[in-house]
């Protein structure tokens, strides 16, 4: 399993997102709270993020930065994190799935253009899922691993104009009907909006103050996680707001202008919460 991160809203630092605060990214590293499978992400990591915006145009392509190393081994971090600021970021920290590539092209996030990748989860004997890839889509994979072939496959769609969530959601279906143990959180971005599944693991999310932040676990002090939560709407409560958690076999759609949208992924019609919270 991994752990991973996805933020838009406005320029803040990577060190505000990824290593401050209760419970960031950074310390998920090795103490995940909620990680169902696996018990420390030292396998890697890496992030992605969009320079600012020139003269009010469209942001720029991301720039990525990964290691096949533990993020706290990582001596350039700390001046990373430091001085690169971002309204979009992506991010994740890595437990490598057995069989998999074990250097730096297997870290999230994958790119292609505008759009950052990441994977939660595990596919068993990936590399005989039934795809369909092409001969050269095939050859186009960024590494030997299942993230990476869910990718292709994303890409895939992406490709042919397919919105973000609806390729997600379509590749989720298609490899949980051929792996029905297949654990599928899959995150996406564009720089202006956030899609992701939950299929095995949990998701979370928080909104408000023009920004949108989902994540693998909330970033709030310890004790706020281990607290009993019931009712279908859990939550926890940080400084900069409640963190929501999605339920298990959905599909959100996040921005900072729409606000978020999940939907079932068994179901064709979706539940939508306007705003911010």
């Amino acid at each position: 399993m991994c752990r991973h991160l996805a933020y838009v809203g406005p320029a803040t630092t990577l060190k505000s997102l990824l290593v401050e605060g209760p419970h960031a990214l950074y310390e998920q590293s090795w103490r995940p709270l909620m990680q169902r499978h696996g018990t420390v992400n030292a396998d890697g990591f890496g992030f992605g993020w969009y320079p600012p915006a020139v003269r009010g145009g469209s942001p720029e392509a991301p720039a990525r930065y990964r290691r096949a190393v533990p993020i706290w081994a990582d001596a350039n971090l700390p001046d990373l994190a430091r001085t690169v600021r971002s309204g979009a970021v992506l991010a994740a920290v890595r437990s490598a799935t057995e069989g998999t590539t074990q250097d730096e092209s297997a870290a999230a996030p994958f790119q292609e253009g505008r759009w950052l990748f990441s994977h939660n989860g595990a596919v068993a004997d990936w590399g005989r899922v039934p795809v369909a890839l092409t001969s050269e889509e095939l050859l186009g994979v960024q590494a030997r691993s299942d993230s990476a072939l869910l990718w292709a496959m994303v890409l895939r769609r992406l490709r042919r104009g397919e919105q973000g969530a609806d390729a997600l959601a379509a590749v989720v279906g298609e490899v949980a009907a051929a792996r029905p143990t297949a654990r599928l959180n899959l995150l996406l971005t564009d720089g202006v909006s956030v899609a992701a599944t939950t299929w095995g693991d949990t998701l979370w999310y928080r909104s408000g103050e023009g920004s949108v932040t989902v994540a693998s676990e909330p970033g709030v002090s310890p004790d706020v996680l281990r607290a009993p939560r019931t009712g279908a709407s859990q939550a926890a409560t940080g400084e900069a707001g409640p963190w929501r958690q999605v339920p298990d076999r959905c599909v959100l759609l996040a921005s900072t202008a729409g606000g978020i949208r999940i939907t079932p992924l068994s179901a064709a019609r979706p539940t939508e919460e306007s705003g911010t919270q």
